[in-house]
């Protein structure tokens, strides 16, 4: 199941903490596909996914905004 977060307009460390608030409520082997406007995510959502085990599948930049694909790993 994919499931989508916006988080737009927010700042470090609001995407970061966001994703994580979902990652709780997913099943493992969904994906979230997060849209964000802070360029911080292309660092710190990779570093948060590496330290907390779970995969991100895509990263796309489009119109100034980023997309991020992220899979629960266990």
């Amino acid at each position: 199941m994919k499931t989508q977060i916006d988080v737009k307009r927010l700042l470090c460390p609001m995407p970061v903490i966001r994703l994580g608030e979902m990652i709780a409520k997913v099943a493992v082997g969904d994906t979230i596909e997060m849209l964000a406007t802070d360029p911080g995510v292309l660092h710190d959502i990779p570093a948060w996914c590496n330290v907390h085990g779970h995969k991100v599948l895509e990263i796309q930049e489009k119109d100034s905004e980023f997309i991020l694909l992220v899979e629960k790993i266990g």
